[in-house]
């Protein structure tokens, strides 16, 4: 082997070499970027966790509202004494989440139908047409329940169901849940958010804004 093709070579791999650390650096400025953006999806879905166990009476023992690891944020907490408690603790945050979405699309709607020629518009109008938005999408992205809170309901119908047949009608919402979470790769979570803001907007009738 000639010092050319060694030369060659050695340029190849450091090409390739150059070539990964920039699809990973991309990757997790993506990532990171994704991660800042939701933060409110994130904080909403936690606090609905805290408040669904303080409504059932389930000791909460450590809260973390967000972070950079993995997960973004959760709440530890006490065993739930019923079945019940365990569901309302576990689908709390889907409940809470798409109410609150759905409120910020309303309003998001309900200044679009009011605003003009978007040109003539008030800076503050269209900041406040971008939180709303910004809002809407990040918590209604964060609306579906962990697979972790699937596993919960799991364990609990397996364990309880013959004491109480009641259980299996949880069986469908753990279902769904663990199918949800599987195509949040295919961005059914970004999904569930936009037709969220759709509804919100078809209720109010906002067209699109004329610029």
């Amino acid at each position: 082997m000639n010092a050319e093709t060694v030369a060659y070579a050695v340029a190849a791999v450091g090409a390739i070499a150059m070539l990964i650390a920039v699809i990973v650096g991309i990757s997790t400025l993506l990532w990171l970027l994704v991660r800042l953006v939701t933060i409110p999806g994130v904080v909403i879905h936690e606090f609905a966790h805290k408040q669904a166990c303080e409504l059932v009476g389930v000791p909460v023992l450590e809260v973390v509202y967000f972070q950079f690891g993995d997960p973004a944020g959760y709440v530890r907490h006490g065993q739930p004494r019923r079945y019940r408690e365990a569901f309302v603790v576990s689908v709390a945050p889907f409940l809470v989440n798409t109410v609150v979405a759905f409120a910020a699309f309303l309003g998001l709607a309900a200044l679009v139908s009011t605003t003009g020629n978007l040109r003539a518009a008030s800076i503050e109008t269209i900041a406040a047409t971008a939180v709303l938005g910004w809002l809407g999408l990040s918590i209604g992205m964060h609306a579906f329940p962990s697979t972790g809170d699937a596993d919960t309901l799991w364990r609990r119908s397996r364990l309880e169901w013959r004491q109480s047949p009641m259980v299996l009608l949880g069986i469908p919402v753990v279902v769904v849940i663990y199918v949800a979470n599987l195509l949040s790769w295919l961005w059914a979570d970004v999904l569930y958010a936009l037709g969220l803001g759709i509804l919100a907007f078809s209720i109010v009738g906002a067209g699109p804004v004329p610029v």
